[in-house]
């Protein structure tokens, strides 16, 4: 086929630009002619919370990446559109992850349509944001009008969906894991790596910090003593959207100071591995949730997982086989976290995760994507 993705993608960064430069490696894997399509300008800069929205690691090789469409300037909507339009691939994955960018993903999405041959389908990573605003529904709506079908990675993404759309065609399939970050290296290895102790035991938090994350949660569980007689540290790794100033009260508030290490810059690729491979469990404390690219960045590290019961977690991390499913406070969290540590359920719960990772197949979603297409 020839495809063509429009989503986040090099220059960019982050995790909804990491799955589309997998997926499109993926289906170049398997001899498909595919380009992506991304921004000119994806956020003004006054509206993005974190350092920066780019990368400075070097591009994809072996992807074709074109940089046409700004969210913001309608002139660029209709070239991008148009752009597509001629192309005539047989389908256009849009990435939908937020109402900001919908009037301009929309809009070319209906240009597109206009060739009558294109087949567009939604990669809906949320349907709606972890924190809605009024207008969020009305541009759902909108944009669910724009596409012939839906692809989603979730339960609870898939019943979003339902809210603006019963009829058209959809499927959903797991998060792939994210197998690109480098090789499963060895604890002490990773531990050196990073300048940590080997004596010390780790759990990990990864990835931007937002409020629905629930880092705070994480921390207040770290203030039950039997972790600090258990000998356990909380790394935190990832930058923050949003002022870090409350968290950093709260640590030295509960005097954690010596016992959360924080890595409060965007962890580039290559350092991903060190990470993982030094923690012996992550951590995902979530308020809320759809899906996680962390939960698949575990998976593919063999790490087992503490998850909040919350959104689609439970449908990755199953209690007391890939993990332990905890209920959304913070001493529920520190009583799995005393629990997995106390009873050196480590290599127990590793041993299942090494087990299941192999569901998660990017080819086995590609081929549920590839269903929505007829004739393909």
């Amino acid at each position: 086929m020839k495809i063509v993705i429009l989503s986040p993608a090099y220059p960019y960064r982050g995790g909804i630009a990491a799955f589309t430069e997998r997926l499109a490696t993926e289906y170049v894997r398997q001899g498909n002619d595919v380009e992506i399509v991304t921004f000119t300008l994806q956020y003004p800069s006054f509206l993005f919370p974190g350092k920066t929205q780019y990368s400075d690691a070097p591009a994809p090789k072996e992807l074709k990446i074109s940089r046409m469409l700004s969210s913001v300037n309608p002139i660029s909507w209709i070239k991008t559109g148009r752009k597509i339009r001629s192309l005539r691939p047989d389908m256009l994955i849009v990435a939908h992850w937020m109402s900001f960018m919908v009037p301009s993903l929309a809009t070319v999405c209906r240009i597109v349509r206009r060739n009558r041959h294109t087949r567009i389908v939604a990669l809906v990573h949320n349907m709606l944001p972890h924190e809605q605003h009024f207008f969020d529904k009305p541009l759902a709506a909108y944009f669910a009008k724009s596409v012939d079908a839906f692809a989603s990675m979730s339960n609870l993404v898939m019943n979003d969906i339902a809210l603006f759309d019963t009829a058209k065609p959809r499927v959903c399939s797991p998060h792939p894991l994210y197998d690109h970050y480098g090789d499963i290296i060895g604890r002490d290895e990773a531990l050196r790596m990073l300048g940590l102790s080997a004596n010390e035991r780790y759990a990990l938090f990864f990835g931007f910090i937002r409020e629905y994350k629930g880092l705070d949660l994480l921390i207040d569980a770290f203030a039950d003593h039997r972790l600090f007689d258990l000998g356990v540290k909380l790394i935190v790794a990832g930058e923050f959207y949003g002022d870090p100033q409350p968290h950093i009260d709260r640590i030295k508030r509960l005097d954690l100071t010596d016992r959360i290490i924080l890595c409060n810059d965007y962890i580039p690729d290559p350092e991903v591995n060190r990470y993982f491979c030094a923690a012996d469990c992550v951590v995902l404390p979530y308020r809320s949730a759809t899906q996680s690219g962390i939960t698949q960045t575990a998976m593919y590290f063999e790490r087992p997982m503490i998850a909040t019961n919350v959104g689609g977690l439970p449908d990755i991390v199953h209690d007391g086989e890939t993990g332990l499913v905890v209920n959304v406070d913070a001493q529920s969290i520190a009583d799995a976290l005393v629990r997995f540590f106390r009873d050196g359920l480590a290599d127990q719960l590793s041993a299942k995760v090494r087990e299941e990772k192999k569901k998660y197949a990017w080819s086995n979603f590609v081929e549920a994507v590839n269903s929505l297409i007829p004739n393909k």
